[in-house]
C-alpha cells in the first residue's frame, strides 16, 4: 500500500446562503415603490405645466366622488346635503355663487350669478375694444398717428387691468418740462393737446401721475416730491386748457422717485407723466 492511500480524506462543504436577510429581495419592493412615486410626481408636474386652470378644474371634478347638488355645495351626504350654514358669509368653493360681482346674500346661498353679469362682461369687452382702438391711434400702430414723429418718440402706451396708460417721458436733451423753470416745453404742449383730443372720444375718468428721477443724496433739499407733483398738476392744467372736462380728472398724484423704470435711478427716462384712462369699474 502506498503512502498516498493512507492520507486522510478531507470533505469541504460550501454553505450556500439563501435569499434572505439583507441580501433578499425586499429592497426591490422598496425601489419599485420609489420609482412609482417618482413617476407619479413627474406626471403631476407635467400636468400642472401642460394644462390650463379650467382643464385642471375638470380633472379635479372627475375624481370627485360626489356630485354636488348645490353650486356652492361641498358635495357631502349629511343632513345639509353638503351646504354650509354659513354659505351667505363665505366665498364659494365651487361654482360662482358668492364670488359674483354685486351678488346678493340670497343669490350667494343659491350659487347664482349676479343679475347683470352678462351685461357686465359685454360692457367690459366693449371697453377693451375702445381702449385698444385709442392705443392704436396714439402709438401709430394702425399706420396713422395724431402727433408728429418728433413727439411720438416720447409716448409709450399699454392697456392694463386699471385702464389705458399713456406714458410721456423725457429723452436725453429733449425734456418735457424745463429743468430750470418747470415750464412745459413745446413738445409737452403738443402731447397734451393730443391727449385731450383722444381722451375726448370716450367718457372714462382720468388719473394723472407724476414721476421724477432720483437726485444726489448730498442735496440738502430733495426736489423729487415737489417736482413730480408740480409736473402732474401742470399736465392737468394743460389737458384741461386743451379741452378735457375738469370733472373727468379724479386723481392727480406725485410719486417722486419711488417707481423707477430705468435701472439707473438718476436717468432722465425716469422723468415721466402717466395719464391713465381708467376703466369705469375700477375708479
Amino acid at each position: 500500500m502506498s503512502a498516498g492511500q493512507n492520507a486522510p480524506v478531507i470533505i469541504k462543504r460550501k454553505k450556500v446562503v439563501g435569499g434572505d436577510g439583507h441580501h433578499g429581495g425586499a429592497w426591490k419592493v422598496a425601489y419599485a415603490d420609489f420609482v412609482t412615486a417618482m413617476m407619479a410626481f413627474f406626471m403631476l408636474m407635467w400636468l400642472l405645466n401642460a394644462t390650463t386652470e379650467k382643464q385642471r378644474k375638470g380633472i379635479a371634478d372627475y375624481f370627485n366622488p360626489t356630485i354636488p347638488v348645490n353650486r356652492i355645495s361641498g358635495g357631502g351626504d349629511g343632513s345639509f346635503g353638503g351646504e354650509s350654514v354659513f354659505s351667505e358669509q363665505v366665498l364659494a368653493h365651487t361654482g360662482t355663487g358668492a364670488s359674483s360681482l354685486h351678488s346678493t346674500p340670497q343669490r350667494q346661498a343659491q350659487g347664482l350669478s349676479a343679475p347683470g353679469s352678462m351685461q357686465t362682461d359685454a360692457a367690459a369687452a366693449e371697453q377693451d375694444a375702445a381702449l385698444a382702438k385709442l392705443e392704436e391711434m396714439m402709438s401709430a400702430r394702425s399706420g396713422e398717428s395724431m402727433v408728429s414723429p418728433r413727439a411720438l418718440r416720447h409716448i409709450l402706451t399699454r392697456v392694463t387691468d386699471e385702464g389705458l396708460i399713456v406714458e410721456l417721458f423725457d429723452l436725453d436733451g429733449h425734456p418735457l418740462f424745463d429743468p430750470a423753470t418747470g415750464a412745459p416745453t413745446p413738445i409737452m404742449v403738443e402731447l397734451s393737446r393730443m391727449i385731450a383730443t383722444v381722451f375726448a372720444l370716450v367718457q372714462n375718468p382720468v388719473a394723472i401721475g407724476g414721476h421724477s428721477r432720483a437726485f444726489p443724496l448730498v442735496l440738502a433739499q430733495r426736489p423729487e416730491w415737489d417736482r413730480s407733483t408740480e409736473q402732474a398738476h401742470r399736465t392737468r392744467g394743460l389737458i384741461e386748457t386743451a379741452g378735457l372736462a375738469p370733472e373727468r380728472i379724479v386723481r392727480v398724484t406725485g410719486f417722486a422717485d419711488r417707481m423707477l423704470v430705468a435701472r439707473d435711478p438718476m436717468a432722465v427716462r425716469n422723468n415721466r407723466i402717466e395719464l391713465t384712462l381708467l376703466r369705469r369699474d375700477v375708479n
